[in-house]
């Protein structure tokens, strides 16, 4: 296992095996250590879940999967086997299984006439908020999941549960303030407009795919699941391949609490399952985030994208900026921040800082010292906020970065603190000097703990940089003067979705729109704006000149499920 003072341990071991490496130029390979792993006699090894996945969510039941299953790992290695932990295992569908699931969610929708479209939007309240309590009396079950399934510390494994429910409540605070999510042009409730009769809602959309990535599985899938079932779409949910127990631990809240059909469970190979469900034309709203090539792959599949709505978070390379008047201090504690947080598993880190020729020397030496201050270790260890890293290549990946960029001249700054080092699963945030455009880091989304740093000696190099990347998600800026960011804002006004001033790249608040440009969204997430992308505006108009007319509308309050009231 390792225990409290392993980082000095891992650093000590680090020290060894770079000082026998031979040159940068020649190849880099990341010091290895011996991997993090757990003792089988600990406490902490007692926490560990044994999720029996075998079972298949199809149409409001849950029944025994009789075919393949995958064995499901965590980064965390067990100390007696000498590999990656063993905690539970999923369904490995086909694509009939696949098939099943749309088709269930089809039957569901009922082109629009299924129970759930077709019910009061207040009873679909009710049914979710009975889901939510449900999901609450397996809280602590859910935190282990992502414990252990994703290495996330266990206060930030409790930060995501509240942050899910909470948004969930947001949401129908407010559905429940206004029907028509504060975009209904003033005509929310029933308005006279160039002589006609207007009122608006919104309805739903139909049929929903969701996929959401390993890092937020429960945050980020249902950021979209809960807008789209309270607007009255059906979904299908592709459970991620990293990440997916914890949705296993659901399907019985859902069982209990959703009309049949209403959510269906895939999971497996995303390649098996998702083109049939796609190529079957029965997916009316892709829900996605993740990858750009997943979801171009994704939307070719349908057979009339043109009526395909598209709700996508994708990738970002965010842009730290640091200008020569910044404060130092605070721009290096945002930077860690926003580079490591989760250990830079987050769509929103900060992926490349760029910092003044001027205050660059200042800015990495004392980066490589906050750097060094973080724990390094297993996610339930007390000061610990680097954890192994769930996905099994990624090591591998973010060595291959680096070797690239050592090769082409950059200098791992930290390396006397064992920057870059492999302990299995876990890897040493890595500070990389003096990274160029020639490489491979500057351009490429590392997702994961390699904080590279660019100098510049003219804004216009920061320009040029941000004005060509396939980036369009968030920038930060910082500086002491407004007169020195204004240029900046306004070149990156146009590019990003988001300008941070002496502050990390973020999403939060949820009532604040998440959006971005170029291949890093495709639609505005937050609370309000999800509820507007899983759903369609509807008009209810008549006549203002004609009496029987307006009797005929103004009654439907009373007597229709679409305009009933909502509280």
């Amino acid at each position: 296992s390792m225990p409290s003072g392993a980082v000095a341990t891992m650093r000590g071991l680090a020290l060894a095996l770079i000082a026998g490496l031979g040159s940068a130029e020649e190849s880099y390979s990341c010091p290895s250590l011996p991997p993090a792993s757990v003792n089988p006699s600990s406490r902490a090894y007692a926490t560990k879940p044994s999720i029996d996945g075998r079972f298949k969510f199809i149409g409001g039941r849950l029944e025994a999967h009789p075919g393949a299953m995958d064995e499901v790992t965590s980064p965390i290695f067990d100390e007696s086997t000498g590999a990656r932990a063993v905690i539970g295992s999923i369904p490995s569908m086909s694509s009939d299984d696949a098939l099943e699931a749309v088709h269930a969610a089809a039957a569901a929708w009922d082109k629009g006439q299924g129970a759930w479209p077709q019910m009061k939007l207040a009873d679909r309240i009710t049914a979710v908020e009975a889901a939510v309590v449900q999901l609450r009396s397996i809280r602590s079950q859910i935190v282990e999941a992502l414990v252990w399934e994703i290495a996330k510390t266990s206060g930030d494994a409790a930060k995501e549960f509240d942050r899910t429910m909470d948004f969930i409540s947001q949401a129908v605070a407010e559905l429940k303030r206004d029907a028509s999510i504060a975009q209904g042009h003033g005509m929310g409730d029933w308005t006279e407009v160039g002589g006609v009769g207007v009122r608006v809602r919104r309805g739903p959309v139909g049929v929903m795919l969701g996929l959401a990535p390993f890092n937020y599985p429960l945050n980020e899938m249902y950021a979209m699941l809960m807008p789209a079932l309270l607007m009255g779409n059906t979904a299908v949910l592709k459970l991620p391949a990293i990440g997916g127990l914890v949705h296993l631990l659901t399907a019985k809240a859902f069982a209990a609490t959703l009309p049949p059909g209403v959510i269906n469970f895939v999971s497996g190979s995303g390649r098996v399952t998702m083109a049939p469900i796609m190529k079957s034309g029965l997916v009316d709203v892709l829900g996605f985030i993740g990858g750009t090539r997943g979801a171009d792959a994704l939307i070719a599949a349908h057979p009339a994208p043109h009526r395909l709505k598209v709700f996508a978070q994708l990738e970002g390379k965010n842009l730290g900026i640091v200008l020569p008047d910044a404060d130092l201090d605070e721009a290096v504690a945002q930077c860690v921040l926003g580079s490591l947080s989760y250990n830079g598993q987050r769509c929103t880190a900060i992926k490349l800082i760029m910092v003044h020729e001027k205050v660059a020397d200042a800015f990495v030496a004392k980066l490589v010292s906050a750097v060094a201050q973080l724990g390094v270790g297993l996610p339930w260890e007390e000061g610990v906020s680097i954890t192994p890293l769930p996905e099994p290549s990624k090591p591998a990946f973010l060595e291959a970065l680096l070797s690239d960029a050592l090769a082409r001249g950059a200098r791992l700054a930290n390396a006397d603190t064992g920057g870059g080092s492999v302990a299995g699963a876990l890897f040493t945030p890595a500070v990389v000097d003096g990274v160029t455009p020639a490489m491979r880091l500057f351009h490429e989304e590392q997702f994961g703990p390699v904080v590279p740093v660019s100098r510049f000696s003219d804004i216009s190099e920061v320009i040029f940089a941000a004005r060509d990347s396939w980036n369009g998600q968030q920038a930060a800026i910082f500086t002491s003067s407004a007169a020195a960011a204004a240029p900046i804002v306004d070149s990156l006004s146009s590019i990003v979705g988001r300008i941070n001033i002496n502050a990390q790249c973020g999403r939060s608040p949820d009532t604040v729109p998440f959006s971005g440009r170029r291949s890093s969204a495709m639609g505005t997430m937050s609370v309000t704006e999800a509820l507007r992308a899983f759903s369609v505006e509807t008009v209810i108009a008549y006549p203002a000149n004609k009496e029987t007319a307006e009797q005929v509308a103004r009654g439907l309050d009373a007597q229709t499920n679409f305009l009933a009231p909502v509280a």
